[in-house]
C-alpha cells in the first residue's frame, strides 16, 4: 500500500492521503508521492481539476509525532541536516502547489492540523465536513509553521487572525473555520466528496486553458502593484484570446443568445 492514492474519473483526479492508521500524518514517502501525483496530474491533458482528501477519519494530522520523538525519517539528523530536509522535503509541497496551474480543491473530511492545515491552505478551494477541526498547532510541540503555513494562513484569513491562531495554537471547529473564511463551503460529513466533485465538475465544464490562465493571473497579481498586475493580465489575455477554445466559447455564447431572442 502506498501513502498516496491517485485516481482519475473523467476530467477529475483525486489524490487521497493514505495513512489512515496515522491520521494521514506525513511520511517521507507521502511527500515524494504527493509531489509526484501533482506532476502526473499537470502533465495529463485529460485532468482539468484535482481534489485532495484523506483516507479514514482525518484529512491530515501534519507531522508524525512518533517520528519526531524518535528523530527518524524526515526528522532525522543534526540542525543543518534538518534544515536541508525541510527545504528538499516538506517544503517541496508548497512550492509544487504554487506552480500548479490547474484548480485544486481540498475535500476536508476530518482534522486538518499543523502541516495538515497547511496542505488544505495550499489548495485553491476548500470544502469542509461539519465534523472537521483545524489548528496551526506547532507551538504545542515547540515548533513553528515550517511548511509555509504562516504565509498561507495570512493570505487566507488575514494577518491579525493568522497571528492569533498561530500564537495560541488553538483548535477551531468547522463552524468557526467557515465564519473566518478559512473554508469556502461547509457541508454535512457524508457530502464532502460529492460536494467537492460537484464543484470540480462545474469548473471542469469551463474552457480549461482559460481557467488555468485565470488562476495564474490571480496568484501572480495578488501581491503586485496595479501596473505590474495589468501587464501580467495583458500578456495572459493575449495568449488565451488566440486559442480555439476561446473562439468556440464565443460562438457557443452567441448561438445561445440568438436562441433566447
Amino acid at each position: 500500500m502506498t501513502d498516496i492514492r491517485y485516481e482519475i474519473d473523467g476530467p477529475i483526479a483525486t489524490i487521497t492521503l493514505n495513512r489512515p492508521e496515522a491520521r494521514n500524518a506525513y511520511s517521507e514517502a507521502m511527500v515524494t508521492e504527493l509531489v509526484g501525483a501533482l506532476d502526473r496530474a499537470e502533465l495529463d491533458d485529460q485532468v482539468r481539476v484535482v481534489i485532495v482528501t484523506g483516507a479514514g477519519s482525518a484529512f491530515c494530522a501534519g507531522g508524525d509525532l512518533k517520528a519526531m520523538r524518535e528523530r527518524s525519517g524526515m526528522f532525522k539528523g543534526d540542525p543543518v541536516e534538518l534544515r536541508d530536509k525541510y527545504l528538499r522535503g516538506m517544503q517541496t509541497i508548497p512550492r509544487r502547489f504554487n506552480s500548479f496551474e490547474k484548480p485544486t480543491i481540498a475535500a476536508i473530511n476530518g482534522a486538518a492540523i499543523g502541516a495538515g492545515l497547511g496542505l488544505a491552505l495550499m489548495c485553491d478551494l476548500r470544502i469542509s465536513s461539519d465534523r472537521a477541526k483545524f489548528g496551526s498547532t506547532f507551538a504545542r510541540v515547540g515548533l513553528i509553521p515550517g511548511d509555509g503555513g504562516a504565509y498561507l494562513l495570512t493570505r487566507v484569513v488575514g494577518f491579525s487572525r493568522a497571528l492569533e491562531l498561530i500564537l495560541t495554537a488553538r483548535i477551531i471547529d468547522a463552524d468557526e473555520a467557515s465564519s473566518i473564511d478559512l473554508v469556502h463551503r461547509l457541508v454535512p460529513h457524508s457530502e464532502v466528496l460529492p460536494a467537492a466533485r460537484e464543484m470540480a465538475d462545474h469548473i471542469a465544464s469551463l474552457p480549461p486553458k482559460a481557467v488555468r490562465m485565470a488562476k495564474t493571473a490571480l496568484y501572480r497579481s495578488v501581491d503586485r502593484d496595479l501596473e505590474t498586475a495589468l501587464h501580467i493580465t495583458a500578456a495572459l489575455q493575449g495568449l488565451i484570446q488566440r486559442t480555439d477554445e476561446h473562439d468556440q466559447a464565443v460562438e457557443d455564447l452567441l448561438a445561445s443568445l440568438d436562441k433566447s431572442k
